[in-house]
């Protein structure tokens, strides 16, 4: 890989020579890892990890809003193909699905996972295991999916991972209702963030989030200090990740999800070279069939100005695949 940038905020880069190194490598070396893997499980106690703010004792088998237990539950670990191109390079992208999440979207694509906690409960030790298998079969990273109800056992099955030699880029791969206070604790152990920016509206996000109205508040300030800890996403000789900020947003019928004021943001409040992926790939699952204003596809046209807002709004940094899906659509009409 190309040299990487430094932690903590950090944007130098190493000494003409240097290998890049993952950010929670540097941290542990400093002796600074196991601070954090000490101080996050002290937030179970009384749970505020999220902006539920539940307040229950996790650690005495109370349950909030999530239903997660303290322990990680793991719905499946394996290379996948499917995510962005620069995390899944021609091995995969190591995707870790943990179970259960802080948000009820009617519209959940993965609501057995999400929803109902299909998976199984483990420890630290074997959630370290299944990153350090990650790394044998050659996946480009460790891509944690759904991890915020679970990150400080996350903590610490990654410093157990890197004692026994983890040495992949780590994708935090969030839904995007954080607390910033959190993220600031992962600030130098997250190589790359990719956060979905569901909602620009809080009257939208209550009604398809199961209540969240609060949601555009924590996911803009959320996404800020991602954006100060790792900026612009920066790629290696091949074209793989390997630091950065990756954006996600899901374009939905009847402009439901503010398109147009998420690429203007963006624009605005981090820089017009953010990585964003316009999604098109909403489908009505899960409940969202009992909402009108969701209960069907999105057009072509919905698509499109999607596309062409980001370009007005001078974003320059586009997934390739939403450029694809732009001409495929485009073909259609």
């Amino acid at each position: 890989m190309t040299p990487g940038c430094g932690v903590g905020g950090d944007d130098s880069l190493p000494a003409a020579g240097e290998s890049w190194t993952p950010a929670y490598l540097r941290l542990e070396e400093e002796g600074r890892l196991a601070r954090r893997v000490e101080k996050a499980p002290e937030m179970l106690g009384n749970c505020m990890i999220c902006p539920q703010r539940c307040g229950v004792n996790r650690q005495a088998g109370k349950l909030g809003f999530c239903r997660a237990p303290a322990r990680p539950v793991v719905f499946s670990h394996q290379p996948h193909y499917g995510e962005e191109l620069p995390l899944v390079g021609s091995r995969g992208s190591g995707t870790i699905f943990f179970s259960h999440c802080n948000l009820r979207c009617v519209f959940c694509q993965n609501y057995p996972i999400a929803h109902e906690g299909r998976g199984r409960e483990e420890a630290q030790e074997d959630l370290a295991e299944r990153m350090l298998s990650l790394q044998r079969r050659g996946c480009h990273n460790i891509n944690l999916v759904t991890p915020t109800h679970m990150m400080p056992a996350i903590l610490g099955a990654v410093q157990i991972a890197c004692r026994r030699g983890l040495r992949l880029p780590l994708v935090y791969n969030t839904g995007g209702y954080e607390r910033k206070e959190v993220i600031e604790l992962l600030d130098g152990i997250v190589d790359i963030y990719m956060p979905d920016v569901k909602f620009m509206d809080g009257e939208e996000a209550k009604r398809y989030t199961g209540g969240a109205a609060d949601y555009p508040e924590y996911a803009r300030e959320a996404v800020r200090e991602m954006h100060r800890q790792v900026g612009e996403l920066q790629l290696d000789e091949n074209g793989k990740a390997y630091r950065g900020l990756m954006l996600r947003h899901l374009v939905m019928p009847n402009r439901v999800s503010g398109a147009r004021e998420f690429v203007e943001w963006v624009a605005d409040a981090l820089s017009v070279d953010t990585y964003v992926n316009i999604m098109s790939q909403y489908r009505v699952e899960h409940e969202a069939y009992e909402y009108e204003r969701i209960a069907r596809s999105i057009t072509t046209e919905e698509f499109l100005e999607a596309i062409e807002w980001a370009k007005q709004a001078g974003l320059t940094n586009l997934d390739r695949r939403s450029l694809s899906q732009r001409d495929i659509f485009e073909r259609r009409r």
